[in-house]
């Protein structure tokens, strides 16, 4: 019994831990884009640059949990410095400002 009570737990702990991911590899979250399109972030793309999740969350982003869904709204003008501008700067990686890098975060 003992047993399978320490299979369940760790079980119960991988499903936790496997759920706290916001993006796993390979997966995408969207958000509504207004007249642009929707915007799509792709984690596995920003981790293949050598981000970290800690670089983004929770000091820029808040992250996922209970009170904090939606809580994230990215509106235009973007501002740099600023959510993804803070990255997103023409210098350490392209600018969200630069109308023409508009098509490299959203989708229609």
């Amino acid at each position: 019994m003992r047993i399978i009570t320490i299979i369940l737990a760790i079980a119960v702990s991988v499903v936790f831990i496997g759920s706290a991911i916001a993006v796993g590899p390979g997966k995408t979250l969207e958000f509504p884009g207004g007249e642009k399109g929707k915007v799509v972030f792709d984690g596995q793309k920003h981790a293949d640059k050598g981000n970290k999740c800690k670089d983004c969350h929770p000091a820029i982003f808040p992250m996922k949990g209970p009170g904090k869904e939606g809580t994230v709204k990215i509106t235009a003008p973007h501002k740099a410095g600023e959510q993804c501008g803070t990255c997103h700067d023409g210098t350490k990686a392209f600018a969200q400002t630069d109308e023409a890098n508009c098509g490299k975060c959203h989708k229609k």
